[in-house]
């Protein structure tokens, strides 16, 4: 067990007796993985921040049902699915309508997959965003299976294992399936220097 997993064990015990410092902890620990998995499921009429609220509370509200720490991660996926799916089933068809061309320029970082050097020149700079924004977009298009853990690699930087922990599967399946995603991107987008960023 590494010392982070042992840090989270010990909170999540903590955190399942009611103590509040430790499920703030907890959730300050996973928010930025918890986001990725957001972006790969929400409904695009709906904020990230908002389902992150609601991801929180039902984080605090439901630890002391979770029996085994070690699958703290997966547990709290599910969570984070379950709450996209109730927005999504929540909205009307007239708010579906709404803002459905909208990007995902209010998450995080929409030039997170491909960082650029200081030393390029403003035009390159600009260029670069715009092709990294509109990869993002297309990652978004990608069926659920393939673009989460495209999402948790390349935004959060998470590693093989983390992101099969995450998901529990198998770390080759992580591998095949963030293979294949790239692929897919790079069939759609073209062999661009966007694409770059996607190892």
């Amino acid at each position: 067990m590494d010392r982070q997993q042992s840090m989270d064990q010990r909170l999540i015990e903590r955190a399942r007796l009611g103590d509040r410092a430790a499920q703030q902890a907890l959730w300050r620990r996973h928010r930025r993985w918890v986001a990725a998995i957001i972006l790969a499921h929400r409904p695009r009429a709906v904020e990230v921040e908002d389902l992150m609220q609601d991801v929180a509370v039902r984080l605090i509200s439901r630890i002391e049902s979770l029996r085994d720490p070690d699958a703290f991660r997966p547990w709290l996926r599910q969570i984070v699915i379950n709450v996209c799916r109730g927005a999504a089933r929540s909205l009307k068809p007239a708010l579906r309508l709404v803002g459905s061309d909208r990007d995902a320029d209010s998450t995080e970082s929409s030039g997170a997959l491909t960082p650029t050097s200081r030393e390029e020149p403003v035009g390159q700079v600009a260029d670069r965003r715009e092709a990294a924004r509109r990869l993002l977009k297309l990652a978004l298009t990608l069926p659920s299976e393939y673009r989460e853990p495209l999402l948790l690699r390349c935004l959060r930087s998470m590693t093989y294992r983390q992101i099969s922990e995450v998901l529990d599967l198998p770390i080759t399946t992580i591998e095949t399936r963030l293979a294949r995603a790239r692929r897919m991107l790079r069939e759609e987008f073209g062999s661009n220097t966007a694409t770059e960023g996607l190892a």
